[in-house]
């Protein structure tokens, strides 16, 4: 568990209070961070605080400020800011509950651990992880950290809770004005039936440690190829291309069916009765091989 906790406090259900730890839940990916570098010199590229008219700036003449129109700012102080802050409270209290598939999965953010501060603790916090889960509810309250005030909500996760930050709804778009203009019909029978065939085909655990970034995973091989080669002398890796020169326009049954495979023949087969099939299968011929035809290309 990590030395430091994001926050300390308590959880208060009426007149229940449980005290707690809230941990990350999550981490930084393994994301490759570039610096500029001035090509001949090799030195790093630094940014220099210019006004336009003024040249270089020192940092304590910067202050923050809020454009209210084009080119005319409201600036405000550190002491004016931090004035407006919400204090740090140590309490959530959870003010509502509701179903747990209630809240659209677009208003998550982030979530983090939560843990009881001490065995004390534990019974208080062992009975609301049940009741919530019994309940299939998710509680909701607003956690104070850093001076603003966060949407949070707890529920139930294994043998602990877990706390996650959401979005309030002026961060969230409206998903109806980027679906609006699709088709509200039903699809082909049997073309539902090959796409619902292909997804049990594939359908499997969830193993997350099985998915990797595999462009990071790329530039990993390239930097260690560079710095084994010690020159700065250009590496290109061969990027497999994709077919050219056929139609894009997809006959989605046929895509359908090649992707579902033998799985899908056998399913159509099953479904076709023998009598017939056997009565539109023509009578096997022996093949009769032809000469090929070859063309030598000159040298």
């Amino acid at each position: 568990m990590p030395a430091r906790a994001y926050w300390k406090g308590q959880i208060r259900l009426a007149l229940v209070s449980i005290p707690i730890e809230v941990y990350p839940a999550t981490r930084s990916g393994a994301a490759i961070a570039f610096h500029q570098i001035h090509e001949p010199s090799g030195k790093r590229i630094r940014y220099e605080k210019v006004a336009p008219g003024v040249g270089p700036v020192d940092r304590d003449d910067i202050i923050k400020g809020f454009e209210v129109s084009k080119g005319s700012y409201v600036l405000l102080d550190e002491e004016e800011i931090e004035a407006v802050k919400i204090d740090s409270r140590k309490t959530l209290e959870l003010v509502q509950f509701v179903d747990s598939d209630e809240i659209d999965v677009l208003y998550y953010e982030k979530p983090y651990f939560v843990v009881p501060a001490d065995d004390l603790a534990e019974e208080a916090y062992i009975v609301l992880r049940e009741a919530l889960r019994a309940s299939r509810k998710v509680g909701l309250g607003q956690l104070a950290v850093r001076g603003r005030e966060q949407l949070v909500s707890i529920k139930p996760c294994g043998r602990g809770l877990v706390m996650e930050v959401l979005r309030y709804a002026d961060e969230v778009h409206k998903a109806q004005g980027y679906f609006r203009d699709i088709e509200d019909a039903k699809p082909d029978a049997d073309l539902l039936d090959l796409a619902t065939t292909l997804i049990d085909k594939k359908t499997a655990p969830f193993k997350p440690a099985e998915f990797h970034d595999r462009y990071v995973d790329a530039l990993h091989r390239l930097i260690d190829k560079k710095v084994k080669s010690k020159t700065n002398k250009r590496i290109l890796e061969d990027v497999e291309e994709p077919a050219s020169g056929k139609s894009n326009v997809i006959d989605l049954m046929a895509a359908l069916k090649k992707s579902v495979g033998e799985g899908g023949a056998k399913t159509a087969a099953r479904k076709a009765p023998a009598s017939k099939a056997a009565d539109k299968e023509p009578a096997k011929k022996p093949a009769v091989k032809k000469p090929a035809t070859r063309t030598r290309k000159s040298a």
